[in-house]
C-alpha cells in the first residue's frame, strides 16, 4: 500500500506510540485522524506538529470502549474525507497490579481493560471495515504487546487482554480478507511517558537486552508503516523488543 493521500485513523494518537505513528504516517503522505478519549490537548498538539510539517491532520474525540462513540467518529471521518483506508488500533490502558496478587485483579479491572484494549479495537475495525470493503482495499494494524505472548506485564488483566488482541488480529484477518489486511505489532519496553519517574529502571533494563537499547516510539511507528506497505502480509503478529523475549 502506498500511503500517500490515504486516510488513516490512529486511536490514542495524542501521545507515545500513537503520536509517533501519526507523524510517521503523515511523513509518508497520509492524511491522519488523531483520535483521543481525554487527551485533547495532546491530540491537537500531534495534529499541529503534522500541519507545521506541511501534512494534513485533524484531532477527533471518541471513547473507543463505547460503540456509539466509535460509530460517530468513523462516520464523521467518512463524511469529511470520503473513506478510511488505514486503521491503527493503538488506544490501550493498563493498571499496575503485581502478577501474583489475584485478589487485586478485580472484575472492575478486567472489565475496564477489556473494554478498551479488546472490545475497543473490535468496535473500530467493525466500523471502518465497510469503507475499506467498498474501496476493495484497506489495512489494519492492532498494537499488541510482548505481554500477550509471555503472560507477564504490568498486570494479569493487561497481559491477557493483549493476548486477546493477538487473537483478534488473526480472527479479523480471516474475517476481512481478501480486501482488508490485518496485522499486529507487539512492542516490548518502549521509551514513552509510562517510564516517567522510572528512568533509572529503564536504563538498567536496557543493559539486559540483546541490542542494549530500549526501543523508541519512532521505531515502532516505522514498523507499523512498513507493515501497512507490505501487500502480501496479513494475520501476522510482529515483535519489536530489542531482543527482550529472546
Amino acid at each position: 500500500m502506498d500511503l500517500k493521500n490515504k486516510i488513516a485513523l490512529v486511536t490514542g494518537g495524542g501521545t507515545g506510540i500513537g503520536r509517533a505513528a501519526c507523524i510517521e504516517l503523515a511523513k509518508r503522505g497520509a492524511i491522519v485522524a488523531v483520535n483521543y478519549s481525554r487527551s485533547r490537548a495532546e491530540a491537537e498538539e500531534t495534529a499541529d506538529i503534522i500541519k507545521r510539517e506541511g501534512g494534513q491532520a485533524v484531532a477527533i474525540q471518541a471513547d473507543v470502549s463505547k460503540n456509539s462513540d466509535v460509530q460517530d467518529m468513523v462516520q464523521s471521518i467518512g463524511k469529511q474525507y470520503g473513506t478510511i483506508d488505514v486503521l491503527i488500533n493503538n488506544a490501550s490502558i493498563t493498571q499496575h497490579i503485581p502478577m501474583d496478587d489475584l485478589d487485586a485483579a478485580t472484575e472492575d479491572v478486567w472489565d475496564k481493560l477489556y473494554a478498551v484494549n479488546v472490545k475497543g479495537m473490535f468496535f473500530c475495525a467493525r466500523a471502518a471495515a465497510p469503507f475499506m470493503k467498498k474501496s476493495k482495499a484497506g489495512a489494519i494494524v492492532n498494537i499488541g504487546s510482548i505481554a500477550g505472548a509471555t503472560g507477564a506485564g504490568s498486570s494479569m488483566p493487561y497481559a491477557v487482554s493483549k493476548a486477546a488482541v493477538h487473537g483478534l488480529t488473526k480472527s479479523l484477518a480471516h474475517a476481512l480478507a481478501p480486501e482488508i489486511r490485518v496485522c499486529g505489532v507487539a512492542p516490548g519496553a518502549v521509551a514513552t511517558r509510562w517510564w516517567a519517574g522510572r528512568e533509572e529502571k529503564m536504563k538498567n533494563m536496557s543493559g539486559t537486552l540483546l541490542l542494549q537499547r530500549i526501543a523508541e516510539a519512532g521505531d515502532v511507528a516505522q514498523l507499523i508503516c512498513s507493515v501497512l506497505e507490505q501487500e502480501s502480509l496479513t494475520g501476522q503478529i510482529i515483535t519489536i523488543d530489542s531482543g527482550q523475549t529472546m
